[in-house]
């Protein structure tokens, strides 16, 4: 996610409610969930440990885009790390009204956040099941007042989309909404037959019957729930070239909501080209089709899987470059733990200066500006302790000078060579500043661990990094 402004929002508290459904309301909830929980440290409630939900197929109706209410039929295929005798998924809204596990009715509670299900027998180990929900309702939005957004299901301008970074998806979708487990999805929306929709993913097919159309995404590399881009309403699909990265074929297309201002664009070639740049550095594109959607709204951009959600008051080059360096630092190099947001953000931040570079601008120069924003703020370690810290500018900027000052420490071909690496050992392996500084310290050595370490954990900001060389 671009930050364009860093601020946070206020938000009252909500009423919870409590809504005991299923079969057997003799279940309780409560402490057994969140005792269940991943364990995040910035959102201790969040996911199911030891839940490995490999794919989700979902069918969600929107018969009124810009409007709240959906429905939807989602069945996930899931595993376990450790044996399950319940499965326990985040769902913040919707009611759920149906549960299977395998084809057969099984016994389910729900509260103001979670959806727990009792399974016939544990899940164990190297075993899969499918587990079936039938929803409707509102979704709400998560109120969290640390972050500068309320995510999840996002209704204006005639539209309805996701926008879900970092715990939004739950809204209008059961999930295991943590970023350590990603999945792959199958995405069937139905809407009015005035409308049209776009997700993360290919599209594949497009039906219509009875006044609706059904249309069809198939999101076939894993990506965090947070990641999964939908949006309904009036959209125009513009294909490009297809973009040739090898051997590796990357397939274009750009979603175009009604209602932009004009001369709302994505400037011809300049995908095909940030493309080029930061596979060069990063290794291969890690998806098989890639977009922007511009958008109509005031909000803030959001890296989804493919397809970047892009406002037009955020479309602005260094914002479409750093939402696309996110496809390979956040969607495909996961989170371990929120409190790690800036190998995300301190990445994307990085693979502006590589691109503005690239492009004959003095890398120097920004890091310097990035250097001066910080000095003027309080200082932190890069490890968030707290929500207003996951988005802040410490995560971006700080984040992407310690990216810096390794690349000044070990220069631009050992650099480059670590960044393969990294991308490719923490691909489906979520990753933590831990495991981190251990790759840094094995393939570049004690000096250039100790150089980034002083930036990951320091508690004063570090002197700006320099060029050998460079004039005291």
């Amino acid at each position: 996610m671009r930050r364009t402004a860093l601020h946070s929002s206020t938000v009252g508290i909500r009423m919870r409610r409590a809504l005991l459904r299923g079969l057997a309301l003799s279940l309780t909830l409560g402490g057994a969930a969140l005792g269940q929980s991943v364990g995040d440290s910035i959102f201790p409630s969040l996911g199911q440990r030891g839940l490995d939900v490999q794919h989700y197929d979902l069918h969600l109706t929107v018969p009124r885009p810009g409007e709240p209410h959906l429905s939807g039929d989602v069945t996930l295929t899931v595993g376990a790390r450790e044996p399950l005798s319940r499965i326990v998924l985040d769902l913040l809204g919707p009611r759920v009204s149906a549960a299977q596990w395998n084809g057969q009715r099984v016994r389910w509670v729900q509260t103001a956040q979670k959806v727990e299900v009792t399974l016939p027998r544990p899940l164990r180990p190297g075993e899969t099941g499918r587990l079936r929900l039938i929803y409707a309702g509102t979704p709400e939005l998560s109120g969290d007042p640390g972050l500068p957004i309320r995510p999840g299901w996002q209704n204006e301008a005639g539209l309805s989309y996701s926008l879900s970074e970092p715990h939004g998806t739950r809204g209008f979708l059961p999930c295991n909404d943590h970023p350590s487990d990603p999945a792959t999805f199958t995405v069937r929306v139905t809407v009015p037959a005035s409308a049209s929709a776009a997700a993360s993913g290919l599209f594949t097919t497009q039906t219509e019957r009875n006044g609706l159309k059904t249309l069809t995404f198939t999101q076939r590399v894993p990506v965090p729930t947070y990641a999964l881009g939908l949006i309904v309403g009036p959209l125009e699909r513009r294909t490009a070239p297809d973009v040739q990265l090898g051997t590796q074929t990357v397939h274009r297309r750009d979603i175009y909501a009604a209602g932009l201002p004009a001369g709302t664009t994505v400037p011809e070639g300049e995908t095909a080209r940030m493309l080029r740049v930061l596979s060069d550095w990063f290794g291969p594109y890690p998806d098989e089709v890639y977009g922007v959607a511009l958008l109509p709204v005031r909000q803030l951009a959001l890296e989804t899987a493919g397809l970047t959600t892009m406002p037009a008051t955020s479309n602005r080059e260094r914002v479409r470059l750093h939402e696309l360096a996110h496809q390979w630092f956040g969607d495909q190099v996961t989170l371990a733990d929120w409190a790690d947001t800036w190998l995300s953000e301190g990445f994307a931040t990085y693979a502006e200066l590589l691109w503005a570079e690239s492009q004959g601008e003095d890398g120097q120069a920004m890091a310097a500006d990035w250097y001066a924003r910080l000095s003027v703020l309080p200082s932190r370690p890069l490890r968030a302790t707290r929500e207003e810290e996951i988005f802040d500018a410490s995560a971006y900027f700080r984040g992407a000078l310690a990216l810096h000052a390794l690349r000044l420490k070990v220069g631009d071909a050992a650099f480059g060579q670590f960044l393969h690496s990294y991308v490719k050992t923490f691909t489906g392996r979520p990753v933590s500043t831990t495991a981190l500084l251990t790759l840094v310290k094995t393939q570049l050595g004690a000096e250039a661990e100790q150089t980034l370490r002083v930036w990951v954990e320091g508690r004063t900001l570090p002197p700006l990094p320099e060029p050998v060389g460079a004039p005291v």
